[in-house]
């Protein structure tokens, strides 16, 4: 009988990665994790985080968005969807340190519209999105090469989702274009006709051809979608002169798990169920939905709901939650779209020790994790935000 020899198993960069050991220095994420941080167990972690925003005192302002964890956005001076809280920050010129607790697209876009004497702090530069990762600045050169090969980049109009890192705002300025929310994609398509025939839209393909086919009244075949992971996008030139939306293969993996199958089963489970869902969502789980929009148009939606109704939500987790537990005693049934569970993991990588190990910091005069543009690329990004700020 041999005796079995141990294996040499050594583990891979991603492995290292997801584990937080390693960093991948061209992802948007960001490049390394912190160091040494408070235990998760630790019982006095709300009141250490509370004292040391208390000893900062109006030096710190922190931002919260509404898919973050409840332990965490108890100590939100303002809470809200990205866009909302990057203006709040602008706003709050008084505060030394912006901590945003979100996602590094986030805080890049607090750091381009705050003062150059505010620092922006990521608790977790880890905590990225799997969205705006999938749109580089190579891949997006190489498509505007593509399209400028196949004769239709002078007639493009490049529009990005606020969910995008600053590289391709600023690819956006420089190229004539503008940034969108989810709550004014239409408006931005609309103002991007009135400038060129075609729309490039970075990077969520649903958004994109949501706002297209069901505010705007395009159909279908007026979409093509762009792989960046295919030669020339996997289009013909012929595809790209006839599309009116050329739409990035990109999409949240939250919203992009929602099915024709949950929102069926949801119906079956509820009878008399309102189906709400983010545009996000893919365009059959939007067109079988009754309400459809941005997180402040959920929020707004269920705030003017009759007692007594009943409500299927298709976005985070952590939201529905607190939304389910807001309204219940209004007599107002708020569950999960899906059945499964399913968190923005990346959100929840802002947790209590991280935060609590970064307003310590700064208690201590320590600045960590902050997050910085350099100067072309914000220049760019913010001429692309400002178009967005003038739309009608």
């Amino acid at each position: 009988m041999t005796t079995a020899q141990p294996l040499d198993v050594q583990p891979t960069p991603l492995a290292l990665l997801l584990l937080g050991r390693e960093a991948d220095p061209k992802s948007e994420r960001g490049v390394e994790c912190p160091g040494d941080l408070p235990s998760p167990s630790d019982p006095d972690l709300v009141e250490r985080a509370r004292a040391a925003k208390e000893k900062l005192g109006d030096k710190v302002f922190v931002l919260g968005h509404h898919y973050q964890r409840d332990e965490v956005i108890q100590f939100a001076d303002v809470t809200g969807d990205s866009f909302k809280l990057a203006r709040d920050a602008a706003a709050k010129p008084e505060a030394e340190y912006i901590v945003f607790c979100g996602v590094h697209f986030m805080a890049e876009s607090a750091d381009i519209l705050t003062g150059d004497d505010q620092k922006v702090v990521l608790p977790d530069l880890a905590a990225g999105c799997s969205m705006a990762d999938m749109a580089t600045a190579e891949q997006v050169a190489e498509c505007w090469d593509v399209l400028t090969e196949a004769g239709v980049a002078e007639r493009v109009v490049p529009v990005s989702y606020m969910n995008s890192s600053a590289d391709i705002k600023a690819f956006t300025g420089k190229h004539g274009g503008t940034i969108c929310t989810s709550s004014n994609a239409k408006k931005a398509l609309e103002w991007a006709f009135e400038q060129g025939e075609k729309v490039l839209f970075l990077p969520d393909q649903h958004l994109g051809r949501n706002t297209a086919v069901r505010d705007m009244g395009m159909s279908l075949d007026d979409c093509v979608i762009y792989n960046p992971h295919k030669p020339n996008g996997g289009l013909t030139a012929e595809q790209l002169r006839d599309a009116k939306m050329i739409l990035w293969r990109g999409h949240c993996s939250v919203h992009g798990r929602f099915s024709l199958d949950s929102v069926a089963d949801v119906r079956e489970r509820i009878p008399g169920v309102n189906v709400l869902v983010h545009p996000e969502c893919k365009h059959e789980v939007v067109a079988a939905a009754d309400y459809v929009g941005s997180t402040e148009y959920i929020i707004k939606t269920l705030e003017a709901a009759p007692a007594g109704s009943k409500w299927a939500i298709g976005t985070e987790l952590n939201l529905v939650k607190r939304l389910a537990d807001r309204f219940a005693p209004e007599g107002k049934e708020v569950v999960f779209l899906d059945r499964t569970v399913c968190f923005c993991s990346t959100m929840n990588r802002i947790d209590l020790p991280h935060l609590v190990w970064a307003l310590e910091s700064l208690a201590e005069g320590n600045l960590v994790n902050r997050i910085e543009v350099d100067k072309e690329t914000e220049a760019f990004a913010k001429l692309a935000l400002e178009r967005m700020l003038a739309l009608p």
